[in-house]
């Protein structure tokens, strides 16, 4: 009889196997079917957390579909799975790179641990080789736009590359994150356009205050861990008055990106609909957020994909209904 996996025993009392990280998507099919030693470069690329492409992903199809409304046309299909195939790569792409960055500090924090690269499981080497190929997709998607787009792509890898640095150097490393998540916000527009406006430019603003605000609710999972190490973030910054905090930062989100619209004259309903959407889902978090729960955070930060998903099924109905006119 084979010997049941070991397990390791969260402060929830819930247990997971050993080679499950705490803040996996649970039941994924992936992970179960992977053989055995594909499952850490699964987890350094984080698809067994969909949470994060989904992320990245949506302000480029905020982006994408926003151009479609300015110019009444139907979404963009191909840019949209291309956006989608980028999206899954290059978040793959910035997590190896964030493991490799922070593999000791990880070794010290409870949630992190049992990462790939701290845990042994995977060798610096190896992650590199890997980090090489998943980039090496995420640039052919780039190549395949105008030339202003790609030259546009390729700035925000400078925000990518000073992002794992942030942590011990300011209290608003999730400003940096927002930057460089947020990026989608420009290239939607540019790839469609072939350059950048003031509806791209406030859509990016919004998204970037929208992925502080997430990314101060994930972090509450951490602020135990983070002092005792020494990481700096939102969540430990703000304090008691996280909850305004985040209230403020979701409330300009909603401001920049309903000015994106007004920008681009978009005067019909359903992309209206979305922005009024995505705001009362925002206002949901807010009230549930309980800094003494962190499983509480995880689920809100997660359900910001749904929150996007509104937004952006807004906009891809109204430039289906601008096109149809």
């Amino acid at each position: 009889m084979s010997r049941p996996d070991p397990v390791r025993p969260l402060s929830e009392g819930v247990v997971l196997p050993a080679a499950v990280l705490p803040d996996a998507a649970p039941g994924q099919i992936l992970t179960r079917l992977a053989p055995p030693a594909f499952l850490p470069f699964i987890q350094l690329a984080r698809l067994d957390r969909p949470i994060g492409w989904w992320l990245l992903l949506l302000p480029c199809w905020w982006s994408s579909a926003l151009a479609s409304v300015a110019q009444a046309a139907p979404p963009h299909l191909a840019h949209l799975v291309l956006f989608l195939i980028g999206a899954i790569a290059m978040r793959g792409a910035g997590s190896t790179y964030n493991d490799l960055v922070d593999r000791e500090i990880d070794a010290k924090v409870a949630r992190t641990k049992a990462r790939p690269l701290p845990a042994g499981r995977v060798g610096v080497r190896a992650a590199k080789i890997f980090l090489v190929a998943q980039s090496m997709v995420g640039a052919a998607v780039l190549v395949s736009f105008n030339g202003f787009s790609i030259g546009l792509g390729l700035v925000s890898l400078l925000v990518v590359a000073i992002y794992p640095f942030m942590k011990r150097v300011t209290s608003w490393p999730q400003a940096c994150l927002g930057l460089a998540f947020a990026w989608g916000g420009l290239m939607g527009w540019s790839c469609a356009l072939g350059g950048l406006a003031w509806p791209a430019l406030l859509l990016y603003v919004g998204a970037v205050f929208w992925t502080i605000g997430y990314d101060t609710i994930y972090a509450l999972q951490d602020i135990a861990d983070d002092s005792i190490v020494g990481i700096r973030s939102t969540a430990r910054f703000f304090g008691p008055q996280v909850r305004l905090a985040v209230a403020l930062l979701f409330a300009a989100a909603v401001v920049a990106i309903a000015g994106a619209l007004l920008f681009a004259r978009v005067g019909g309903g359903l992309a209206w609909a979305g922005v009024l959407g995505f705001a009362l889902h925002l206002a949901w978090q807010v009230k549930t957020i309980d800094p003494q729960a962190p499983y509480v955070a995880l689920r809100l930060f997660r359900s910001n994909r749904d929150a996007g998903l509104i937004l952006f099924v807004g906009l891809a109905a109204q430039a289906l209904l601008a096109a149809a006119r």
